[in-house]
């Protein structure tokens, strides 16, 4: 409901009031609500809609492993204290439990009731056991006995041989056996394991045959293990099996001023994440017996209220498995990046012909000419931002590459160019965060990589994250020393690049390769730099330069004049900020928020909020781009970074934010949010209660999504 507001005349409005603010776990979960409405629109094509089944799924693991947890942290510690929406934890874990387990039936009633049965209607046949002919059934022991089997450890549970530690998000059974002789029953657990395929592929003539052709046919590997557990327990009664999940607090932390090596405190605390962690949730079929399921809340030490009951198949990432089926009219039209023109290589204007590439020097040239602005997927990743690096690791002139890697690939052709520059004597220094969560091990590795190659490898500030996205190249030309930069908002990535927005400048602007120098010596050496030229740096500038921007405009609409902010970021938690809206929209200012995931801000509030608007758009991509426009009197500012508004981003972390300068990029930042609010096909509304409410055309009117609109925008820009 929208909250009852004094009466505006008279009352002092309370800007504190918990009224004013949407709980930001709860906020999450709509956020997760709405990437589960992309797998129910049936204009979704049906294998992206299983996708955004196996998303909803992911991000809720992530989700439990760190947000409930700690919800549930401060249950057992006796915390009262709650947040600038009001609820104490307890409250909040009430609320938290009763949304889960009605979007948890929704997620798992689609995919049986709806997208199974559409998946076999195009010929993919996920298959229970007890439909199985005889020759099915054959084949599937012989696979069985010759790659399963051999994997396969049960564990038994008595007086001699205690609850067994299990992993984080493991997949087990629960078997009951009875000896024959004492007719005693005994409790196992077989782990699934998850080094084999979660799903066991019939051969073709064994495929069931139908009134379309069979592409695919298969069991689930749980019911292939269920269905052959005497060969596990000779001699034993098989009374009955069932299927569970756990989850487990993975958010550890890490006393970074108690750690010699932040490196290896890090790998003994991923160590502990898999098997130490308290279990925050119980995943269970909900045919499981009472017996066992108390049986399992003992040993696991959980509540009754910790269990969610599952109707059909546990562990629903598994289902990006089906995106690999040769079924092209079910996915999302391929795309891939354009080359920005700016960026094409003319094999006529170099010697040797176009498989020799661009010559060293080519892109930094490019730069000199004016800035460039890239956004990925709709723009080549490989020919932008990657080429920038690797360019720089092989031209002769560059002396020094620094970088910030917050998360980047397993097989990163960029961690291999910093390791071929270093190699080539260049002075290169990475920061590699290694406290990115769920990425700690991969970060690891290529830290130890990149040190055994010579680079200058550090860990960042202590106390702060390092999630800033940027890259700077120090090249000699002739009798000068210039800087060329990279300030992005996404990782430096490959694949993420191909599955998330994101925005870059390339720039060789020489006020922000000095602020990119003293950031370096900032996160690399002792420096106490508090003032920067044009970046707006956190931990340090970011929240007052935003704040002095948004009061700026409050002061041009106290004046008469015109007041507008449009922002584009993830997430929208931060208290101090969304008081400042409130009282920009009080002073005249129109705001327009383009926010995905969480936003703690109620719009719409007469006398309050009013003049805000919010909208988030979930698609195709996951919009990861954070843009700040201000209206300044007619003459627009624009923004770019890795920031988002939450405390975190704003007092916790290494972050960086740069100004659009140059006219031309400033209108394709402006076009480019013009279209997000314009959208009428992914674009969500948030009302004053809290609720989202997905736009739709009018009658009549077609159809304008924000992505689609931008591959086209993008491929008519490079004709």
């Amino acid at each position: 409901m929208i909250p009852a507001m004094h009466d505006l005349s008279t009352t002092p409005i309370d800007l504190h009031d918990p009224k004013l603010y949407l709980n930001r776990e709860l906020s999450w979960l709509d956020f997760n609500d709405r990437v589960l409405h992309e797998a129910v629109d049936p204009r979704t094509p049906l294998l992206e809609r299983l996708k955004f089944v196996a998303i909803f799924s992911s991000n809720l693991d992530e989700y439990f492993m760190v947000r409930v947890s700690g919800v549930l942290e401060q249950i057992a510690a006796g915390v009262n204290a709650t947040g600038p929406d009001g609820m104490t934890p307890t409250a909040l874990m009430d609320a938290l439990r009763t949304h889960l387990a009605a979007s948890v039936a929704a997620q798992h009633g689609l995919f049986q009731h709806t997208l199974r049965p559409a998946l076999a209607g195009a010929g993919v046949m996920l298959l229970d056991y007890d439909t199985l002919d005889a020759a099915q059934l054959r084949h599937l022991q012989t696979y069985f006995e010759q790659h399963v089997f051999p994997v396969l450890t049960p564990l038994s549970v008595d007086a001699a041989h205690p609850f067994p530690i299990m992993s984080n998000l493991s997949l087990n059974l629960a078997v009951i056996v009875e000896d024959p002789v004492s007719s005693v029953q005994k409790l196992a657990r077989v782990k699934v394991p998850d080094t084999l395929p979660r799903f066991v592929t019939l051969p073709e003539p064994l495929r069931p045959t139908g009134t379309v052709p069979t592409l695919w046919a298969g069991v689930t590997l749980e019911q292939l293990i269920a269905n052959n557990l005497q060969l596990l327990f000779p001699g034993m009664r098989l009374v009955a099996n069932h299927l569970f999940r756990i989850t487990r607090d993975a958010d550890f932390p890490v006393k970074e001023d108690e750690a010699e090596d932040l490196l290896i405190a890090i790998e003994q605390e991923i160590s502990k994440r898999r098997i130490d962690g308290f279990v925050c949730r119980l995943e269970i079929e909900r045919t499981m017996p009472k017996s066992l399921r108390e049986k399992l809340m003992a040993d696991l030490e959980i509540s009754d209220r910790d269990i969610y009951e599952i109707d059909g198949l546990l562990h629903l990432k598994d289902l990006f498995f089906f995106m690999s089926m040769p079924l092209p009219e079910m996915k999302d039209p391929p795309w891939s990046g354009v080359i920005p023109p700016r960026l094409r290589y003319d094999p006529t204007e170099e010697p040797g012909g176009e498989e020799s590439g661009p010559q060293p020097g080519a892109l930094f040239a490019e730069i000199r000419k004016g800035d460039l602005l890239v956004h990925h997927p709709y723009e080549s990743f490989a020919a932008s931002v990657q080429a920038f690096i690797q360019q720089a690791a092989n031209d002769p002139l560059v002396l020094a590459i620094k970088m910030t890697l917050y998360r980047t690939s397993g097989d990163s052709p960029i961690v291999a160019a910093l390791i071929a520059a270093a190699a080539q004597r260049k002075q290169v220094v990475v920061l590699v965060e290694i406290k990115a969560r769920f990425d700690e091990e991969n970060n690891i590795i290529w830290a130890k990589k990149l040190e055994e190659a010579g680079v200058h490898v550090v860990y960042g500030v202590m106390g702060l994250k390092t999630h800033t996205k940027t890259v700077l190249v120090v090249r000699e030309e002739g009798a000068a020393i210039r800087r060329y930069v990279h300030i992005g908002t996404g990782n430096y990535n490959p694949k993420t690049a191909t599955l998330y927005t994101d925005l870059g400048l390339l720039s060789c602007r020489e006020e922000l390769g000095q602020d990119l120098t003293d950031l370096f010596n900032y996160l690399t050496g002792y420096s106490r730099q508090e003032h920067y030229r044009k970046l707006l740096v956190a931990p340090l500038t970011l929240r007052s330069g935003m704040e002095a921007l948004i009061r700026r405009e409050m002061e041009q609409a106290r004046g008469g004049g015109e007041g507008r902010i449009v922002a584009k970021m993830n997430s929208l938690v931060d208290e101090q900020m969304i008081r400042l809206l409130y009282e920009a929209s009080q002073a005249g200012v129109q705001i327009d928020l383009i926010i995905r995931g969480i936003c703690c801000l109620r719009p719409g509030i007469p006398g309050i909020s009013e003049n805000i608007r919010v909208i988030s758009i979930i698609g195709r991509y996951l919009e990861h781009a954070r843009i700040f426009r201000f209206h300044n009197a007619g003459q627009d500012e624009f923004y770019i970074g890795s920031a988002d508004w939450m405390t975190r981003n704003l007092d916790r972390r290494v972050e960086a934010v740069t100004p659009i300068e140059d006219p031309a990029l400033s209108t394709e930042l402006r076009e480019l949010l013009q279209i997000m609010l314009d959208d009428n096909r992914q674009a969500w509304d948030l009302g004053a209660d809290g609720r989202y409410v997905q736009r739709r055309p009018a009658e009549g009117d077609a159809e304008r999504p924000t992505q689609a609109l931008t591959m086209q925008r993008t491929l008519a820009r490079a004709q």
